[in-house]
């Protein structure tokens, strides 16, 4: 690839690295000279491959995600033979790059693991599993923060099965692959991405594999059956959690709500022992709560969020009070589960509910057809302010639970144009 000008907005430097569809190069936009990182995909390598559904799923995915643990996707553009992909520069390099110099103290791995559990949590929440999580596809960027990549091989919750519940595509690393995955019978992409995320905590914490092996199957047999030591180096808590995090069950392994009360992930750096205050703030930063009010509609972003204290049943009979009042049709399809029809029909939205503790739920909205003109118009302006006595406000709860120095989420729109 020449240097020079991209569509007349980046500069195109050196190369970063390349694969065998790919290559990253550095970028520079032109106007506000940030620096990017530019995936050129060649669309002759890709195009009736699978590779092409890869990268179509790849941008929906990326498009959706904003969370300071995450590569960014800036924009995608396009011409007749190649997709370039702008994203985040992480100016740091690959993790694996800095732990194969050396394993790491328990701080440091411990601060790294929290970063990768706070992103991997929020894309679970958003029903997004990411199936192939390994150092190599972890960055760090100019301030030492991780920063997790390559969406390639992720899977969405339109991917499950409805017969069983489970993703049945086989895919990922073999050193870092879960044992249900071997089985062929199906898994849960969360609790494989758990077991990955085990397998790198151990990577950082040990500077070796748990279950390695020169011969495939002789290891793939080691991680069937869960033989691993845990050096004698480590903490009694660590070895802990790492038990935990590579059980070979996934019914009986760690969850991701269980490990962020884990005694040991919980000691300093970004999850601090403060109880609801603590809770509030993990789940808080998941999610893009200042985009309720966004006088735009982005359907790139998949509906809109927002914490409440309230029961199911109240928060229902208050949407379906403010429905009633505003001449708007509202379904009960399920226990948590409501749809909203626009007075002609213009526009069609769900409103989903669930647990995210014992205390917290979250109301989901999603426009399902229609326009979104009449989405914004009828929900944002009349209904949605209707309902503001439902979201969780901690600056209500008691003084000494709740920290609100940090409440509000900076947000920006993610912006994925295609120019031809």
């Amino acid at each position: 690839m020449e240097k020079g000008a991209l569509f007349g907005k980046y500069e195109v430097g050196r190369l970063l690295g390349c694969g065998a569809f790919a290559k990253v190069y550095y970028g520079r936009n032109i106007q506000t000279g940030q620096s990017v990182a530019i995936k050129v995909i060649n669309k002759k390598k890709v195009v009736g491959t699978n590779l092409m559904s890869n990268i179509k799923r790849e941008i929906t995915i990326m498009a959706r995600l904003r969370h300071p643990n995450i590569v960014r996707l800036y924009e995608v553009l396009a011409c007749k033979s190649k997709i370039y992909f702008v994203i985040e520069f992480a100016k740091g390099g690959e993790l694996f790059a800095k732990v194969a110099k050396g394993r790491f103290s328990e701080d440091l791995s411990r601060k790294y693991f929290q970063q990768l559990i706070s992103a991997v949590g929020y894309c679970h929440f958003r029903g997004i599993y990411h199936r192939d999580l390994k150092p190599e596809n972890l960055l760090v960027d100019e301030n030492g923060s991780l920063k997790v990549t390559d969406f390639g091989l992720s899977a969405v919750k339109d991917q499950i099965r409805p017969e069983d519940g489970l993703l049945h595509t086989l895919c990922g690393t073999p050193a870092y692959v879960a044992p249900e995955i071997l089985s062929k019978k199906g898994y849960n992409g969360a609790t494989v991405d758990v077991w990955s995320c085990g397998i790198i905590l151990y990577v950082l914490t040990a500077g070796y594999l748990p279950f390695n092996d020169p011969n495939l199957m002789a290891m793939y047999k080691k991680i069937y059956k869960g033989e691993f030591r845990c050096p004698k180096w480590m903490s009694n808590d660590l070895k802990r959690l790492l038990g935990r995090l590579l059980e070979t069950n996934p019914k009986t392994r760690i969850t991701i709500d269980e490990i962020i009360h884990d005694p040991w992930f919980k000691k300093g750096g970004l999850f601090k022992d403060k109880g609801p205050e603590f809770e509030f703030q993990f789940y808080h930063d998941w999610l893009d709560l200042s985009g309720l009010f966004n006088e735009s509609y982005n359907p790139f972003v998949d509906g809109e969020k927002f914490l409440s204290d309230m029961t199911v049943d109240k928060i229902i009979a208050t949407i379906e009070e403010a429905a009633g009042e505003l001449n708007v049709k509202c379904r009960r399809r399920k226990d948590c589960v409501v749809d909203l029809e626009g007075p002609k029909g213009d526009f069609i939205a769900r409103v989903e509910i669930n647990q995210l503790t014992e205390e917290l739920v979250v109301v989901e909205v999603k426009i399902k057809g229609g326009e979104s003109a009449s989405y914004n118009k009828i929900w944002k302006k009349k209904l949605m302010p209707k309902l503001s006595g439902l979201i969780y406000d901690p600056k209500s709860q008691p003084a000494e639970e709740v920290d609100t120095t940090n409440d509000e989420v900076e947000a920006t729109p993610a912006v994925v144009s295609t120019d031809e």
